[in-house]
């Protein structure tokens, strides 16, 4: 069976108190949109919630509170997913994956212009990224001081 996901290594020794449980649910980027990817989850006994593509940034009010089409009957594990990505729960539960970091990164590289380190050293390198991020941090405060 493929796995799904990668599991770290534990001690064997671990307390079965301590032993961590297997996922009843997996959200994953578009990536890992396959049939097989799916079918192992399935196999698992794991619901996935895999993206089927990119979405509009800003759907329309009809869409985005459109009621979810009615399941198929007899759905492949594929197809129950596809189901269950259109209903409010599976939006509900897939939403945290798409709150990600790296626009922050983006932007700095865009924005600021920070491309490399210009200094060498661990100690000189935390430095230029503590400013760094110091002047990403204190940028919104000037907006809204100008908003005044």
């Amino acid at each position: 069976m493929p796995s799904v996901f990668s599991s770290p290594a534990r001690p064997r020794n671990w307390p079965p108190s301590r032993q961590p449980c297997a996922p009843r649910r997996q959200a994953k980027n578009a990536r890992h949109y396959r049939e097989d990817n799916v079918n192992a989850c399935a196999t698992a006994a794991i619901d996935p919630l895999i993206a089927i593509g990119r979405e509009v940034h800003h759907p329309s009010l009809d869409e985005r509170f459109a009621p979810p089409p009615p399941a198929p009957e007899n759905p492949t594990p594929l197809q129950a997913m596809e189901h269950r990505l259109k209903t409010q729960e599976g939006k509900k539960r897939y939403a945290p994956r798409k709150q990600i970091p790296e626009p922050v990164f983006g932007i700095i590289k865009s924005v600021l212009g920070f491309r490399q380190f210009l200094l060498r050293g661990i100690d000189r390198v935390r430095g230029e990224w503590t400013l760094l991020t110091m002047a990403w941090n204190v940028k919104p405060m000037f907006v809204l001081a100008g908003a005044k």
